[in-house]
């Protein structure tokens, strides 16, 4: 999807909380500044402060904004350098996924109370069709109403929710709703609603092809709409014409999928310069595979393949995976097999970057375990599952990255961890 600036909030009464929503079955819910809001939940101090969460470092990227950083121009996916000169005055925090995993499981619950039709597009954002839940529940509206209503009592955090006939103007209801509001677009005036739109509203037109289609003088999607389709094949190719000629007519005929299985975990970080030290190295790694272990317990997963990621100074990337006998779900495991790809790897350069990935998940429940010939009954994954629940109570920064590791790796480090 485009640009949200081309989604202005409110301000016509057809489209609006009160809107006639009869054939309108498909909610899109996207939680508000997500991960900024989790943060300012767990320190209500920080409530009416910018806060921007993130890399903190020179290399750092934005993730999450609250509404008062983004009044100063802050925005996810921008340089946090960039954050910074705009907002010198705001909070910057290290995102710390733990805690935004369980404020999700939390939020989808409250949908899948609603429906078992909940289709989650990420962490904080999902399309439910509620078509089943009217006898219980009343209008989708209604529904709408009560999922934000329990999300702001039960949770403490705000969404937006979009009301249409199909999960595509759903969603761009719910970006025009944004901060903490609902709007339903009347299945008679979806094209009322969409052909005002840039063109950049439309999903899979980014900047450069918004700018193509402007050069052609194609502005707003009814532009696009009304444009001969050998025109926009030659513009944007034979797929992407058909796509985006579709959806300027408002049709969508994707249903609500629940069963979106996640191929893979992973976590990554860019050092704030190049480094060769493989001390730094191995700590980074340790820390890694503590995240990923921590996001595969969290979701109930386990992985067999672990997959090691390298990006040099000069932004070559190499990546290098190994397979388990026994999928797992424990930081130590991942590391041992990361830190044995990376020695195999020799690499003698600068690094800019480094990741982990757990790939071939599957159900924890379903796999069964193997225990190690020798291992002790109780050990790692025990010690890593109490740490989770430490995380859980009082934060992950509590604990420190890979000091579970560090305190029980006979060759661990003695050097103080980065924060």
């Amino acid at each position: 999807m485009g640009r949200s600036q081309s989604l202005p909030r409110g301000g016509d009464p057809r489209f609006g909380p009160d809107a006639d929503d009869t054939g309108c079955p498909i909610l899109h819910v996207d939680m508000d500044a997500f991960f900024a809001s989790v943060e300012v939940r767990r320190r209500p101090e920080l409530r009416g402060r910018p806060v921007v969460v993130g890399g903190v470092g020179p290399r750092g990227v934005v993730s999450s904004a609250s509404y008062e950083a983004r009044r100063y121009g802050v925005r996810s996916a921008m340089p946090t350098a960039r954050a910074r000169a705009l907002c010198p005055g705001a909070v910057y925090l290290p995102p710390d996924f733990t805690q935004y995993s369980a404020a999700s499981r939390a939020v989808m619950q409250i949908f899948r109370d609603v429906t078992p039709l909940v289709e989650p597009l990420s962490l904080d954002e999902a399309f439910l069709d509620v078509a089943g839940a009217r006898r219980l529940f009343g209008s989708p509206a209604g529904i709408a109403r009560l999922i934000r209503r329990r999300v702001a009592e039960e949770q403490g955090l705000t969404c937006s929710v979009g009301v249409a006939p199909s999960k595509f103007v759903a969603k761009l209801g719910s970006t025009r709703a944004k901060p903490d509001g609902l709007l339903v677009v009347p299945a008679g005036r979806v094209l009322d609603f969409l052909h005002p739109l840039s063109v950049g509203a439309l999903w899979g037109v980014g900047e450069r092809s918004a700018e193509t289609l402007r050069r052609l003088g194609l502005n707003t999607v009814g532009d696009l709409a009304e444009a001969p389709l050998g025109l926009l094949r030659r513009a944007v190719g034979e797929a992407a014409a058909t796509h985006l000629h579709e959806l300027a007519w408002g049709r969508d005929p994707r249903r609500v999928s629940p069963e979106q299985v996640e191929k893979s975990i992973g976590a990554e970080v860019t050092f704030d310069v190049d480094i060769t030290d493989p001390v730094e190295i191995r700590r980074a790694l340790l820390a890694l595979a503590e995240k990923v272990g921590a996001r595969l317990r969290a979701a109930g997963q386990v992985g067999r393949t672990v997959s090691l990621k390298v990006r040099l100074a000069d932004f070559r990337t190499v990546t290098r995976s190994r397979t388990l006998t026994v999928p797992t779900d424990t930081a130590r495991e991942m590391f041992d097999t990361a830190w044995a790809l990376w020695t195999a790897l020799a690499v003698g350069e600068p690094v800019r970057l480094v990741g982990v990935r757990m790939e071939g998940l599957a159900t924890a429940a379903e796999t069964p375990r193997q225990l190690t010939l020798g291992a002790p009954e109780r050990g790692w994954r025990e010690a890593e599952v109490a740490a989770d629940a430490a995380a859980a109570r009082f934060g992950r920064s509590v604990i420190g990255p890979a000091s579970l590791l560090g305190r029980r790796d006979p060759r661990r480090v003695e050097k103080p961890t980065r924060p």
